[in-house]
């Protein structure tokens, strides 16, 4: 999910999400970008009531932002209680006052996490600077591993998902979201992925690898892959291990969903389990997730899998699946019409290439082939793309809906 600028208003700061199914139209409240703007009761009601009258159905409450603290008080991960000068009520229960008022006006209501994110690294807060710095990322730059917080690039401070220790203190905080919020009608992981193909060359990581593949690693990270120099840049050169090391990424991330799930389900059997992703799935491996369904043959049509990354395919695992269609070109025509592209790429993952897949048009419906109706999929749009051309963004809602 892309960082929002706090000032906008609020139907700038959010994600919007549409289903043809339902005709559901969902809002995402990022708990930075609204921090002072909802610190309160009456603030929360004003923004609800806004949602309703606009044609909003389903509101997602961010309540673990990319900092790993929470705005619930919790016996696991430290409280959200300020953020850049600003403090929250001590008598404010937040997401039980979007939940209570919430469903007065039928809304449903949806709580989010990100997941393998514990650090704001523009800040240096969070906990991988606080409580835990041996969960962060370990990247593999061609300057050689780096620990994530030291890449000042990359806003978001990314954790090992393959650490045990680390899904475990997830998967507690989940449940006791859920625990706490019996009111509450879903919940959406967000983040649940690597941070991009150099995360994560820990010696956690390695020995986990090494069990997978029986192999010992003699060679590593070269195992994996090196870097060479062409035309002046450095470029990473794949070693034997390489589509291995792909497959094993995204079986660490299934297992996960199948945790996750498990959790969720046993915390509140009704709760809607969701997840949200990027839409670009052809470099989408990079950052560890098969979000497609299980019946997808990913070998067939992509080099860089193998014949058992397909059941790492993890769509029937969910309630809801929200996918970002980043993409300034609505159309799939458009992107042939232009040479330059109109808005950045900058997610993880992201690819400059120039393709009919990378539209609002030509990834939603790559979604829904990928995906093959395991679960409600909504297509979600990056407002701020969008700020300076109103009819582009009008454009945009049409499709998705």
């Amino acid at each position: 999910m892309m960082p929002r600028k706090p000032l906008l208003l609020l139907l700038l700061t959010l994600t919007v999400f549409t289903a043809s199914a339902q005709k559901r139209v969902m809002l995402w409240f990022d708990a930075h970008a609204n921090y002072k703007r909802l610190s309160s009761s009456d603030s929360i009601r004003f923004y609800l009531q806004r949602s309703k009258e606009v044609g909003v159905t389903d509101v997602v409450v961010d309540m673990k932002p990319i900092t790993g603290f929470v705005l619930w008080k919790s016996k696991y991960a430290p409280y959200l209680g300020e953020w850049q000068g600003n403090t929250m009520p001590a008598g404010l229960n937040y997401l039980q006052t979007f939940i209570d008022e919430g469903h007065k006006l039928g809304l449903t209501i949806h709580a989010s996490i990100n997941v393998f994110s514990g650090g704001h690294n523009h800040f240096n807060k969070g906990i991988i600077y606080q409580d835990h710095p041996e969960w962060q990322s370990i990247n593999y730059l061609d300057t050689g591993l780096t620990k994530i917080s030291a890449i000042k690039s990359k806003y978001s401070g990314m954790l090992n998902p393959a650490d045990p220790k680390v899904q475990q203190y997830q998967l507690n905080l989940l449940k006791e979201l859920i625990k706490k919020h019996p009111g509450l009608d879903g919940v959406i992981l967000d983040r649940v992925r690597y941070d991009g193909f150099e995360a994560d060359f820990s010696d956690v990581s390695r020995k986990l690898f090494e069990k997978y593949t029986g192999k010992k690693l003699v060679n590593f990270p070269a195992d994996i892959y090196s870097y060479t120099k062409k035309d002046g840049k450095s470029v990473k050169t794949p070693g034997p291990l390489y589509k291995q090391w792909i497959e094993w990424r995204a079986s660490v991330i299934y297992d996960f969903f199948v945790k996750a799930r498990t959790t969720a389900k046993k915390a509140n059997a009704k709760i809607i389990f969701g997840d949200y992703t990027g839409a670009w799935y052809p470099t989408y491996y990079e950052v560890g997730v098969n979000w497609a369904s299980n019946k997808y043959d990913v070998a067939k049509e992509y080099s860089w899998a193998t014949p058992k990354y397909q059941q790492y395919g993890y769509a029937e695992l969910l309630d809801l699946y929200t996918t970002g269609c980043y993409y300034y070109e609505v159309t799939k025509e458009e992107v042939h019409q232009s040479n330059t592209y109109k808005a950045a790429r900058t997610e993880a993952g992201m690819s400059t290439q120039r393709s009919p897949v990378y539209s609002v048009e030509g990834s939603a419906e790559r979604a829904m082939e990928l995906t093959k109706g395991a679960a409600p999929l909504l297509g979600g749009l990056y407002v701020e793309q969008y700020e300076k051309n109103k009819d582009q963004f009008i454009k945009a809602m049409q499709i998705c809906l």
